[in-house]
C-alpha cells in the first residue's frame, strides 16, 4: 500500500498522467464492497488535499458506510468521450482510510462541503493502471504500477 505522495515519488510520469485524467473530469466511478460482499458502484469526485488523494462523502452515504466497514475500493476515471485520447483509460485501487478529528474539521473548514459532518477518506494505493492505444493504433499499451513492483508495461493486440 502506498500514499499518493509515495506513488508520485516512485512513478512521477505515471502519477502525472493519472492526476491529469482525474482532473480532466469532475465525476468518476467508485466501486466499494457491500455488507454482503457484492460490489457497489457510486459516482464520486476526487481531489488532492495536501499530499493526499481524497474523496468526500455526504454523512452516512452508502459508499461511506461501505468504506468504513471495508476500505477496499477501485476507482475508474471518467472515460470522457470514449476515444481514449488524452492519456487513455485510468483506474486505481487500494484502501480508503477515513480521516477524522482535527484533520477532518480542517478539511471541512477549507473545502466547505455541504455538511460539516461529511466524511473524508484518504485513498492509499495498491495499484494504478493506464490503458491506451499505441501510436500506430495496432495494440493496447497497459502500464501498471504497484508499490512493491514498480512500473510494468504490457502490449496487448
Amino acid at each position: 500500500m502506498a500514499t499518493w505522495e509515495k506513488f508520485a515519488t516512485e512513478a512521477p510520469d505515471l502519477a502525472g498522467v493519472v492526476r491529469e485524467r482525474f482532473q480532466a473530469f469532475r465525476h468518476h466511478v467508485l466501486a466499494t464492497v457491500r455488507h454482503d460482499g457484492s460490489p457497489r458502484v457510486s459516482g464520486t469526485e476526487v481531489s488532492w488535499w495536501g499530499a493526499d488523494l481524497v474523496i468526500g462523502s455526504m454523512p452516512s452515504a452508502r459508499k461511506a458506510l461501505d468504506l468504513r466497514r471495508d476500505g477496499r475500493f477501485a476507482l475508474h476515471v471518467n472515460p470522457g468521450d470514449g476515444s481514449m485520447e488524452g492519456g487513455g483509460d485510468v483506474k486505481i485501487s487500494g484502501r480508503a482510510v477515513e480521516v477524522v478529528g482535527a484533520e477532518q474539521r480542517a478539511w471541512v473548514e477549507e473545502v466547505r462541503p455541504p455538511s460539516p459532518d461529511s466524511h473524508l477518506f484518504r485513498l492509499d494505493l495498491t495499484e494504478a493502471v493506464t490503458t491506451a492505444v499505441s501510436d500506430d493504433q495496432t495494440h493496447l499499451v497497459i502500464t501498471l504500477w504497484r508499490p512493491a513492483e514498480g512500473i510494468r508495461t504490457f502490449h496487448r493486440a
